[in-house]
């Protein structure tokens, strides 16, 4: 009997969190039960993207887009969906392009409306763990099109026409590092995969991975053979256990098919790989620091030059790659540089994948054409901000990014654009910021982050991120001076210059582009010794209004430290030097007695 229905349930790390796993099961659980098992095909697959709205399920041909499902839902989703083809109005997501109850075109929900998925094109839409759903789309077409009908210099050359830059951050065209490593005589060439995703907010490769790894490996074995290598690696911090599972299924299904191993498609091509687990160390996202850990040696940076194209694993030429940058490759040889050159920008070609986070309606994975403008990320694509809060900036790369604010939001996204405005492209994050954040508090949580990951071999980010980090905590608590502000931005300046790697040369991004955008409110913070958002809480005055306080006792009730005092029915008072200015009592006030200055 033939499939009748299909129903696809997240299995992103996001979703199985969240009862994704026990949804899938429930779902196989009552098909069989309701005597349906043989009509519908229950699919486990990727990220869909829309993680605010997560668990989802999506059933077709109904075009039924369940969100926020929980496991007790399977039985009304079999027995509505499945036997009676109804849609169930209490899931489905209430989109303008449909009526009540009634079923809509997927792809025209809001979120997706200015998103182009070409990294992202299978998540959501096939099993991961089942190479033959990845074969069905096209999968390893783009291999067999290399070994039996393009040299290596062919490859070379439609990347070339794509006008792929790496995706991990510095935007290096790829087919020129691929071209580098090709060039070097030498018997042992290797391919790297850079997997250690570590910007704070930032999860586009590690859901890559869950959502479509053959993709990945297929991209992986098209590099070999265009640069001459046999083994490979794909370095991945151990945090990522789905991933990580996910990875090493597709590795062996790969080898099973003769799509990886010795004599690939019997083309007398070999080319194997292995994962390497990294323990999370921010700094091995630099790929000499990588390399290192590869190795079995500490995750430190070297000087360049080499490059790790002519002199990397082992000393070894190298290909390094991050996961974004391989997976537009099997799309690129199948469809052609020309066609990929067509999206984007003059100088920055293809999509970019961003995981949109923060004070957002729509939180998720976002793949937008290069030049989209921020505000279509942030006001189409992530439904704005929620409870009526104005915008105040969004932070793109990350620790080593910078803050693209109101007056840039038109500002098209794309590598040269974003370095213009003080920002940066890095690997994809992309973190919203409404009035109620403090961009000095932000600023050292950044900094915060960098002093931790810094490895310490060079003085200058060693030295620099702690003295940074130091005058914007004396800052935050109200010891600042103005003249700090000259002092970081020299620090900031030399740090860029002397640093040894991009670590360190980036970290002072943050303070730099704040300063120069927010200097007013770094002010107030030194001299009127006032943070607007209430975030510093050194900073923060909570007092009672008399006029307004009813007496409820309810701030009294929710202080821990029991510094507000006064007798029911009655204005109460607040002991100053007892506050610890943890808020608690200004949340619970419902009738605006108390102000926060």
């Amino acid at each position: 009997m033939a499939v009748k229905n299909y129903i696809l349930v997240c299995g992103g790390t996001a979703c199985e969190s969240a009862g994704g796993g026990d949804i899938y099961k429930s779902l196989l659980s009552e098909a069989e039960a309701q005597g349906v098992a043989e009509d519908v095909q229950i699919v486990k697959t990727g990220c869909f993207g829309f993680c605010e709205k997560g668990p989802i399920v999506k059933v077709l041909p109904e075009q039924a887009f369940y969100v926020e499902v929980k496991p007790e839902d399977s039985k009304e989703i079999i027995a509505e969906t499945i036997v009676k083809g109804r849609i169930i109005d209490r899931l489905q997501y209430k989109s303008d392009q449909g009526a009540k109850g009634e079923a809509f075109d997927i792809e025209n929900i809001e979120f997706y409306q200015k998103q182009y998925r070409i990294v992202l094109r299978n998540c959501g839409l096939i099993d991961p763990e089942k190479i033959d759903e990845y074969i069905a789309r096209d999968g390893y077409a783009a291999l067999e099109k290399c070994l039996f009908e393009m040299k290596p210099e062919g490859i070379i050359d439609e990347l070339k026409i794509a006008g792929l830059r790496g995706r991990g951050g510095a935007g290096f065209p790829t087919w020129m590092k691929w071209n580098f490593t090709k060039q070097v005589q030498d018997e042992q060439k290797y391919v790297v995969c850079n997997a250690d995703e570590g910007d704070p907010g930032a999860y586009m490769d590690r859901s890559t991975l869950e959502g479509d790894p053959h993709s990945v490996l297929e991209a992986m074995t098209i590099a070999a053979y265009c640069v001459g290598a046999n083994k490979g690696a794909i370095y991945i911090r151990a945090e990522y256990p789905l991933a990580i599972e996910r990875l090493e299924t597709a590795m062996k299904q790969a080898r099973e098919y003769g799509l990886l191993g010795d004599d690939i498609l019997g083309s007398g091509f070999n080319f194997d790989l292995e994962v390497r687990l990294g323990a999370g160390a921010f700094v091995c996202g630099e790929e000499t620091a990588l390399l290192a850990s590869i190795e079995g040696n500490r995750g430190m940076p070297t000087p360049k030059p080499p490059f790790p194209a002519v002199k990397g694993m082992f000393q070894k030429p190298t290909v390094i790659n991050n996961v974004e940058t391989f997976a537009n490759i099997p799309v690129i040889i199948n469809k052609g540089g020309e066609w990929f050159s067509k999206i984007g920008t003059e100088k920055s070609k293809g999509t970019k994948v961003f995981a949109l986070t923060g004070k957002i309606k729509n939180s998720g994975l976002v793949e937008v054409p290069m030049g989209t403008t921020l505000r279509e990320i942030v006001f189409d694509v992530g439904g704005g901000i929620p409870s009526g809060k104005k915008f105040k900036a969004a932070q793109t790369g990350g620790p080593s990014g910078g803050v693209i604010t109101e007056k840039d939001l038109d500002t098209p996204i794309d590598f040269d654009n974003l370095i213009a405005i003080g920002s940066m492209m890095g690997s994809g994050g992309l973190i919203v910021m409404d009035e109620d954040d403090c961009i000095v508090d932000v600023t050292k949580f950044y900094l915060d982050f960098s002093v931790e990951e810094s490895c310490g071999k060079c003085a200058p980010c060693r030295i620099g991120t702690k003295k940074l980090y130091e005058y914007l905590d004396k800052i935050t608590k109200g010891k600042g001076e103005m003249e700090d502000l000259e002092k970081m931005k020299d620090i900031g300046s030399a740090m860029k210059k002397a640093s040894l790697c991009g670590l360190g040369q980036t970290a002072p991004n943050p303070i730099l582009s704040t300063i120069e955008n927010f200097y007013e409110e770094y002010r107030e913070h030194i001299e009127d010794g006032k943070c607007r958002a209430g975030k510093c809480k050194d900073l923060v005055h909570y007092e009672i209004i008399a006029d307004k306080c009813i007496g409820c006792t309810v701030c009294a009730r929710k202080c821990p430290v029991n510094c507000i005092s006064g007798e029911r029915k009655k204005p109460h008072v607040i002991d100053q030097d007892k506050c610890i200015k943890c808020g608690a009592c200004y949340e619970g006030c419902k009738f605006d007695a108390i102000t926060v200055s």
